[in-house]
Order: structure tokens, then sequence, then C-alpha cells
């Protein structure tokens, strides 16, 4: 039986054995659905900050151009679509540059989608540290997701500047930001618990993660405003939680955007969702990782 368990319960038992009493301590396995421990997480938040800090190392180690790759990728795909879209194909930008439509788009896209490809197979990568030490293994999906902060404030710095450019001033819509970074970053969060739980005994979802990404990219308002949907579909097509949170973080950044209270809500919803089963279902196949991976 192996000892790599999800707070394993004690049980302490007193043994007579010659006049002499001797103490036997019993290593459980925890059963059921375990509840989420976030007093434990918190007492292991020096590990979480040493986790990112090695992700931010290894990701740029031995680069050329190091950080700016988190610029020229997104800007370089930016430039296809608004020569495509935005200048052959005529779509909509609500009446802003479509450049700058399509990269803001970008900019809250490629801050889901990084987070939950580098995580999703952040338990298999980490495989020699989760089967020799015990610690709360949700700090490595949870490391790996808060280490693309990083490049999302690049890529938002970059953002800010070309708004100078197209002389597009922020609102006060920007008090907004934090709601909707927040928002993504739940999201992330519970997808990650999913797929990288998954990932450990269904090796499957390595290679299906990097497509279902781009499918969800063009099932998402980043290369397009959501008025292009039909009004018949626009109720299942808000169940896409990158709805909610792409318009929202438009809105907060341009000034414009089709994020209303309903589809607001509606995205908290499947976001709250997602990271309380996502955290419960992490949970419940923790105990089996280190056999499994």
């Amino acid at each position: 039986m192996s000892i790599d368990t999800v707070e394993p319960p004690i049980a302490s038992t007193t043994e007579d054995t010659g006049g002499q009493r001797h103490s036997t301590i019993v290593l459980e396995p925890s059963r059921g659905w375990a509840a989420i421990d976030f007093g434990e997480l918190w007492s292991y938040r020096d590990l979480l900050w040493m986790l990112i800090g090695r992700e931010l190392k290894l990701r740029y180690k031995q680069t050329v151009l190091g950080v700016a790759w988190v610029v020229l990728q997104p800007l370089i795909a930016a430039l296809i679509f608004a020569v495509i879209f935005g200048h052959y194909g005529r779509l909509p930008s609500d009446s802003v540059p479509y450049l700058l439509f399509v990269f803001s788009g970008l900019t809250g896209w490629n801050y889901f989608a990084g987070a939950v490809q580098r995580a999703s197979n952040s338990l298999v990568t980490n495989a020699p540290l989760i089967s020799k030490v015990y610690f709360p293994r949700m700090l490595i999906p949870l490391a790996h997701t808060l280490a693309v902060l990083v490049d999302f404030m690049v890529m938002f710095a970059v953002l800010l500047f070309m708004m100078l450019i197209y002389r597009t001033p922020p609102t006060w819509h920007l008090a907004g930001l934090p709601l909707f970074l927040l928002l993504i970053t739940l999201t992330a969060i519970g997808v990650n618990f999913w797929l990288s739980a998954l990932s450990v005994k269904y090796r499957d979802f390595l290679y299906v993660v990097p497509s279902l990404i781009q499918i969800w990219m063009f099932a998402s308002p980043v290369i397009y405003a959501t008025s292009m949907v039909p009004e018949r579909w626009q109720k299942l097509y808000n169940l896409n939680p990158a709805v909610g949170f792409i318009e929202g973080f438009r809105w907060s950044i341009l000034g414009r955007g089709a994020i209303t209270l309903e589809t607001l809500l509606i995205t908290l919803a499947i976001s709250m969702t997602l990271f309380v089963s996502g955290a419960y279902y992490f949970r419940r196949v923790e105990r089996e990782f280190a056999d499994v991976i």
C-alpha cells in the first residue's frame, strides 16, 4: 500500500507485550470525497511561490528572445487575423480598429489558453516530485496557472501601448478589469483541476488539449464580435464561459463590448461549477497519483 495519501487519518493503538506497552501508528488512505482544505494550501504557500518561480525559469531558460516570445506570437497572429478577417473579411469590430479589437481578445484568451495548456500535463511532468514527497498536489496546477500571469502582464503592457497608438484612452470601465481577470483565473483553475487529474490516468488528454484549445478559441468571440452570432443561438452561445470573460475583458479595456448582466451571471455560475467540481474530483483521485503516474 502506498503511503502517498490525501491527509491520511492516523489511527493510534496500544499493545501490551511482555509487560511493556508500545504505541502503533497506522496510516490509512482517506475514503470517499475529500473536502477542499484551504488551510493546508495556505500553509504551503511558500512552496507555491517556489513552484511558480521554477516554472518561469524553466519556460524561458536557454531562449534567445526570452519573454519577447510572449509578445511576438499573439502579435503575429493578430496581424494575420486583421488582414484576413478585418481587411478582406470586413468583420465588425464594435467600432474600434480591428487590430486593437482582436489583440484585446487575444490578451484575455491567451492567458486562459496558456494556463490550460501548461497546467493540463503539469502532474505528469512533475512525476518524480509527486512520487517522493507529500504536499498538496493542487499546488502544481495552481503554480502553472498563476505563472502565466507574467505572460499576461507583458501582453497587457503591449495592449496599452497599442491603445496609445490608436488614441483609444481607457475609461472608467477599467475598474472592472480585476473582476474579469479573476473570472478568467477561476475558470482556468477549474478546467486545469479536471484536465491535470484526468491526464494522470488517461494520457490521451495530453494530445487532446491542444486541439481542444484551438476549437474553443474559434467558438469564442476572440476574432469576431458576439453580435455576429444569431439571436436564436445567443443563450446557447453564452454557456461558453469564454464568451463572458472575453467580452467582459474587452469591455473593461476598450469601453465597448457585448457583455450583459445575464451573460456575466451565467459565466460566473459556470466558472464556479467548474472550479468546485474540478477541485472535488482532483481531491477524489489525488490519493492514486503516486501509484498511477
